[in-house]
């Protein structure tokens, strides 16, 4: 789904930029994100893609420009009030607290990502714990719960991030190269896990350089270099970018995914 008239855009940038002296490590970019849209972001290493999503999740301040959650700007905000809006990510490396079980791990999302904790309880609430255990069933980990964290395998760590924000309940997810490192089998279990939560109601931005993966789920995709945008259309486009192909794909990459949109294509009639 994307954005109508009659349904603004879930988040809006327009003309965001960051810059660390002279070097823009986003210039003036601009684009919109519909409720309940997968937007999938692609690009060279230093393209700029991890720099927005610290922009968007504030933990790092955009230089100029707006960011807008719900026609509400949040560009200034700090990232517990962004996150207490409505968005939540998961990051690169598989971020957790080692020492607690991957239950207590979501605890921790479900009960300080709600709501400002100035003075935490010694009791974490029904709404918390039941937050938690829907967020580790709708991922699939649930049968980990009492693992300790930094023993779990990197695909349940993976698993564990996008369950620690969803127990936030967001609004937007933003997951940064949620299968870097991972075999096809387990790309595509974190590939139904994300559908699972799209089907939530959830919208997703996702930064990935597996191009299957970020084909497969993406309504739209946006392709970064320099800070800037060099694509936004539809995954099949992709390939008849001459641009995107220069500068990303490269030909051998174009052509095999350009084969696999084929065969996606045919298997779907």
């Amino acid at each position: 789904m994307t954005a109508t008239a009659a349904a603004p855009p879930l988040l809006s940038c327009r003309n965001v930029g960051k810059f660390f002296g002279a070097l823009a490590a986003v210039d003036d970019l601009s684009f919109d994100v519909g409720i309940g849209e997968v937007l999938g972001i692609g690009g060279p290493n230093g393209a700029g893609k991890t720099t927005l999503f610290e922009l968007i999740s504030g933990l790092n301040p955009a230089s100029r420009g707006h960011i807008l959650l719900s026609g509400r700007d949040i560009t200034r905000l700090t990232p517990e009030q962004i996150c207490h809006a409505g968005v939540a990510r998961t990051f690169q490396l598989n971020a957790g607290f080692d020492s607690l079980t991957a239950r207590e791990n979501v605890l921790v999302g479900a009960y300080f990502g709600r709501e400002n904790r100035i003075l935490p309880s010694f009791r974490i609430g029904r709404q918390a714990n039941e937050a938690a255990d829907e967020a580790m069933a709708l991922v699939g980990i649930e049968a980990s719960a009492n693992r300790i964290t930094g023993k779990l395998p990197v695909l349940e760590r993976k698993l564990l991030m996008m369950a620690s924000a969803m127990a936030t309940r967001p609004k937007l997810l933003l997951m940064d190269e949620p299968v870097g490192g991972l075999t096809a089998k387990e790309t595509d279990r974190v590939m139904r896990a994300v559908r699972t939560i799209r089907a939530s109601g959830v919208t997703i931005i996702l930064i990935e350089h597996v191009m299957r993966f970020l084909v497969q789920l993406s309504d739209r995709v946006m392709i970064m270099h320099h800070g800037e945008k060099i694509f936004e259309g539809l995954p099949g486009n992709l390939v008849n970018d001459r641009t995107v192909v220069d500068v990303y794909l490269g030909q051998g990459a174009s052509d095999r995914l350009r084969s696999f949109m084929q065969e996606k294509v045919r298997a779907h009639g």
